[in-house]
């Protein structure tokens, strides 16, 4: 990443969590029931591992847009014009929609961005809900706009708005939104996206534009009460399983299936697709909203309570971390990423009431005590 790009994401997160907790208002006022505690936390514990790993990711990632637009351009896109800030957004939405499109159609690019559908609520927490590995393979699909000259704080610029556009559309605190829904992706679309009922899967992968998927086929109305997750529940509160879950299932399959092409194409092919050994493609099961019961382990008061305080202390320390992450040595970036993904885990197991998960809190108190005398120390 460019010295003078701004990352606008980190900037946001303040702004995020204000607008969840006007949500979780709205949400006492109307007697809704939009946020579970261990969801929630689980939600945002993804996105800060996304975060975290995003530290160590994000030069290396970028390199390949700065070698093309430097090397390959056929021309230079002037960024004082705005016609040119207009096509750039027309070309990373159009390039958002394909790349979301195939993470939704081949079982590799589905096994990373998988961690986005896990939740079976749907609130602006879920939005903040990311697959740490999706960055591995998204940015190949902006390449063309480096070839077409788009300069790189440009691209980084509009592609991070792009972004927070899509945060406020994890909602249902808001209805339809009239002549909107034409043109944009909405409440209303995005919710129909994130459903697991037969008919919703696959279906609204835009970020600000709808008109892609009502131009390419993936469009659908929302007609039905959406149920929300993935047809297999995650039934874990663990950020670093969510990461790694469909992973390991595509490696058992894999590993049943009889030739070297059909352990290739478990990987390449959509999700759902089997061996014709194996029983061949396997649809989505229906799913009835009035009887669906989402997975849920009871918490004690005292254990939510610690789990909620502890949580919040890890978000600001995260916080911190990532402002101040360009003067911290590499061996602190490493060992504070850990400490605080070591935390996320211990919080989902102590909310799990994994017996291995007080254990890990304990050794992960004293780590990070440890640490912050070091530092102080030092200082």
């Amino acid at each position: 990443m460019t010295r003078e790009s701004v990352n606008y994401i980190v900037l946001a997160i303040p702004v995020f969590f204000l607008l969840i907790a006007l949500e979780l208002v709205v949400e006492r006022l109307s007697r809704k029931d939009y946020y579970r505690l261990s969801d929630a936390l689980n939600d945002l514990s993804c996105g800060t591992v996304q975060q975290l790993l995003e530290v160590f990711l994000k030069t290396a990632l970028f390199s390949g847009y700065l070698f093309l637009f430097e090397r390959y351009r056929v021309t230079t896109v002037s960024g004082g014009a705005l016609w040119a800030w207009a096509a750039c957004f027309l070309g990373v939405d159009f390039c958002y929609y394909w790349f979301h499109r195939m993470s939704h159609e081949v079982n590799a690019f589905w096994a990373a961005h998988v961690v986005h559908h896990q939740s079976e609520d749907y609130n602006l927490a879920v939005a903040l809900r990311q697959g740490a590995l999706q960055s591995v393979f998204s940015w190949v699909f902006y390449l063309p706009l480096a070839v077409l000259g788009f300069p790189p704080v440009m691209f980084l610029t509009v592609s991070s708005f792009n972004t927070l556009y899509q945060f406020w559309i994890h909602t249902r605190a808001i209805g339809k939104l009239g002549p909107l829904e034409w043109v944009l992706n909405t409440p209303s679309h995005h919710r129909v996206h994130h459903g697991r009922n037969p008919r919703y899967i696959d279906r609204n992968h835009a970020a600000t534009l709808i008109v892609w998927d009502r131009m390419f086929g993936t469009f659908q109305e929302e007609d039905e009460e959406v149920v929300y997750g993935i047809t297999t529940p995650l039934a874990s509160l663990n950020p670093v399983w969510a990461n790694l879950h469909y992973w390991v299932e595509l490696g058992a399959l894999a590993r049943q299936a009889r030739g070297f092409g059909d352990r290739v194409r478990v990987f390449l092919k959509p999700p759902g697709w089997r061996p014709a050994h194996l029983g061949g493609f396997q649809p989505a099961p229906p799913v009835d909203a009035a009887s669906y019961r989402k997975w849920a382990v009871p918490v004690p008061r005292g254990v939510a309570i610690y789990a909620f305080v502890q949580f919040a202390a890890l978000m600001l320390a995260t916080g911190l971390f990532l402002l101040r992450q360009d003067s911290l040595s590499p061996g602190l970036l490493v060992s504070g990423a850990l400490l605080l993904v070591a935390g996320l885990v211990a919080l989902g197991g102590l909310l799990e009431r994994k017996t291995w998960a007080p254990w890990l809190e304990a050794a992960r108190v004293v780590a990070t005590a440890a640490v912050a005398l070091w530092l102080g120390l030092g200082a």
